[in-house]
């Protein structure tokens, strides 16, 4: 009777090695395959946020220049209130806002 258990036993464990072999073949497999297609296809970009001192006083620039330029449209609308008026001033606005922010912040944008 014992020899028939180890006999069953060797077997069960044959069979979970040859399992244990397929799965690792198949995983391998895959991992070749993801291998092969992250070399086609191209990483996204990421983009990071700068940090430090000089980061946040563009940024802080970039807002006092969009703010202007909003407030300019919201006048130039309520003063006028003309469709075409008010498109010239958002066209003159629009190229006028390098030359302020080159002035006024001594940089380029």
């Amino acid at each position: 009777m014992s020899k028939e258990r180890a006999r069953r036993r060797a077997e069960r464990e044959a069979e979970r090695a040859r399992a244990i072999q397929v799965n690792e073949e198949r995983q391998a497999r895959r991992a070749r395959r993801r291998a092969s297609l992250a070399r086609l296809v191209p990483r996204p970009i990421r983009f990071y946020r700068q940090g430090g001192l000089l980061a946040r006083r563009h940024r802080a620039q970039n807002a006092v220049v969009a703010l202007g330029f909003l407030i300019v449209q919201v006048i130039a609308w309520l003063m006028w209130g003309s469709l075409p008026v008010s498109f010239g001033v958002l066209i003159f606005s629009l190229l006028l806002a390098p030359v302020v922010v080159t002035l006024a912040f001594d940089r380029r944008i």
